[in-house]
């Protein structure tokens, strides 16, 4: 159970909140006053909150609300145990606001039922709540009931307590001025355990969080019990040995309320419909700075869709989105020779973010004029090419122009023309998501977003496409299509894509990892996987008609790339992915949730040579 408790540590310490400074650290302490509270919601149910009032707050010194709301634990508990940091950073943390911290409903000392992305209900009646009108009761109590607030209210939030804050915009609540979700869910059907509906198979130890309700009031986790303890340092032996998700479903999470729900529903039905955060996110009128991770396993599409609506469906709204090459959550943290996986992008980069971004948004609409426009720039992307920051009026940017890169004969081509590129694709000897077996015990996957991908590049069941050396940088900013054309001999295939920047062979990095080999090196830029199943309608999955000419077409989730004069551009493509994803058994089923080893079927698949990745590029 230690591992269990470390990894679980991890993963909180990175959402933030576990604390990013040490036990001796007494600024919280010396500065703020802890007070504890159960707020009442309109149905009656009581939510945990811990409030960090200023010392020096007075009639005269006023100061603003800055609050997160988290399934993930607010403890410490106790008016006299003290969080070492609070805020979002520690420049904000020094600057003061009062920090107001909530466990949501269901979750460790609040009352109620947890539900997992909880939808947004019409609200009629008292007993009508979701998180929005928690939101909202939290922020109008905390206004009546803490005194000598300003009257504005900001949020944040990485993660869940993303969605949170995402989902506390539509509060609406007058007060509320400056949110910013960080990592968010917007669409369970995309983000986290599912893409595309396609079921995320790293994510198979993280269900007891999520999955396991409690029955009183808690201060401690109690699902530590459910975890599934490591038996080797080679987790692709637990993911061989679990056999079918069916397999693992049965064998560790009958009883897993989340786990269940997921295997029940294979389609966008209601179930997940209900659950999207982005149909709702209109007539927004506060400020909203979205941030995401280039290199966020769990949730980049979040960060990207909710700031894309948020522009199309509300004017008022100052909105604008921060992408850094982080993996989930890592801006709150500054690591000093920033590396994700083994590439370098620079150094102190989670401090200009935390210095030049974060706290200026904050002390500008929670201390400063609200009305006017903190003069930030709308999209602030990091180019994980050219590995610097990029500013943009719009995005994605107005001067990129969409571009064809033809599959074909193993090269990619700027015309498309006849034939095909054909492969083997075996469920029972699925294509490895990664080459680091320590990497398959992961609480969630992370390192794969940039890996090397040379481990799968000649297998039989994976076709590459390249480019010839560039003579000139191509810079990729903004979105990515595979539009896919293909035939399979079976009923059903996934397509999994993947971007790739191929490295010179004599290439030098600034900063390196002792041990790995960075020339020639195929470093995964972006990927993303498609069921055919799904390529019609979510709603309703259709069978593939056996060796017919069929078309997958699939956004890859954004990306701000460019590739250096020298490297190579190259398409990898495969129909398994194992174990980052449920294997598909390739046999058209009303649920391939409950496939069994017997419904596995072989196929030999053609990706045909007019096949394209559509991208933004400026040149």
């Amino acid at each position: 159970m230690k591992i269990h408790i470390s990894i679980l540590f991890i993963f909180f310490f990175i959402l933030g909140n576990a604390q990013n400074a040490t036990q001796k650290d007494t600024f919280v302490k010396d500065n703020f006053t802890k007070q504890e509270f159960y707020i009442p919601m309109r149905d009656g149910v009581k939510l945990f909150t811990a409030v960090y009032i200023p010392k020096d707050i007075s009639n005269k010194n006023k100061y603003p609300f800055l609050m997160q709301r988290t399934c993930y634990s607010i403890a410490p508990y106790g008016e006299n145990e003290y969080k070492v940091k609070v805020g979002p950073n520690q420049y904000l943390m020094q600057d003061k606001y009062i920090f107001v911290y909530q466990d949501v409903r269901g979750r460790y000392m609040s009352e109620g039922t947890f539900t997992n992305m909880t939808p947004q209900v019409e609200r009629k009646t008292k007993k009508d709540v979701d998180e929005s009108t928690d939101t909202y009761d939290t922020i109008e109590w905390l206004l009546k009931n803490v005194k000598n607030n300003n009257g504005k209210v900001g949020q944040f939030g990485t993660s869940y307590p993303g969605f949170y804050t995402a989902v506390g915009i539509l509060a609406d609540h007058p007060a509320l001025v400056a949110s910013s979700p960080q990592a968010p869910i917007s669409d369970f059907w995309n983000d986290d355990f599912l893409h595309n509906g396609k079921f995320m198979l790293g994510y198979f130890r993280t269900f007891p969080v999520f999955g396991v309700q409690k029955t009183k009031a808690e201060k401690q986790a109690w699902y530590m019990d459910s975890f599934i303890k490591p038996t080797s340092e080679d987790g692709l032996k637990f993911y061989r040995d679990m056999g079918t998700v069916k397999d693992g479903y049965d064998k560790y999470y009958k009883n897993n309320f989340f786990m269940t729900e997921i295997m029940n529903h294979p389609n966008y039905d209601d179930y997940w419909q209900k659950r999207s955060l982005l149909p709702h996110l209109k007539n927004v009128n506060h400020a909203v700075m979205t941030v995401g991770g280039w290199f966020d396993a769990e949730d980049l599409s979040g960060p990207l869709n909710i700031y894309k609506t948020i522009e199309k469906t509300s004017p008022k709204a100052k909105n604008t989105i921060v992408m850094g090459p982080f993996s989930h959550g890592g801006w709150s943290q500054e690591q000093g020779k920033h590396f994700h996986n083994e590439i370098y992008f620079g150094d102190s980069i989670a401090t200009y973010y935390q210095k030049n971004i974060e706290t200026k948004f904050f002390n500008h609409y929670l201390k400063g004029n609200t009305k006017q426009d903190a003069g930030l720039p709308e999209a602030t992307m990091y180019d994980t090419g050219a590995k610097q920051w990029k500013e943009f009026a719009t995005y994605p940017p107005k001067e990129a122009k969409k571009v064809n890169f033809y599959l074909a004969n193993g090269t990619l081509k700027n015309v498309s023309d006849q034939g095909f590129s054909e492969y083997y694709s075996d469920p029972n000897n699925p294509v490895l998501s990664s080459s680091s077996l320590k990497d398959f015990n992961g609480f969630t996957p992370r390192n794969y977003m940039s890996e090397d991908q040379r481990f799968a590049e000649g297998r039989p069941d994976v076709v590459t496409f390249t480019t010839d050396v560039l003579t000139e940088d191509m810079a990729f900013a903004g979105e990515i299509m595979a539009k896919l054309n293909i035939a399979s001999t079976s009923t059903d295939a996934d397509f999994a894509v993947k971007l790739i920047d191929v490295y010179p062979e004599d290439f030098k990095p600034a900063e390196k990892k002792g041990g790995v080999i960075y020339n020639n090196y195929h470093q995964m830029v972006r990927s993303e996987i498609m069921p055919a199943r799904f390529r019609n309608s979510r709603e309703k999955a259709e069978a593939l008609v056996p060796n017919q000419k069929t078309a997958v077409n699939f956004r890859l989730q954004d990306v701000v790339h460019t590739f250096k004069k020298g490297h190579k551009i190259q398409i990898q493509i495969s129909s398994t992915w194992f174990p980052l994803f449920s294997v598909n058994p390739q046999k058209f089923m009303d649920n391939p949730n409950m496939a069994t080893k017997e419904d596995y079927t072989k196929a030999f698949i053609k990706i045909y040579n007019d096949s394209a990745i559509e991208a933004d590029v400026i040149k």
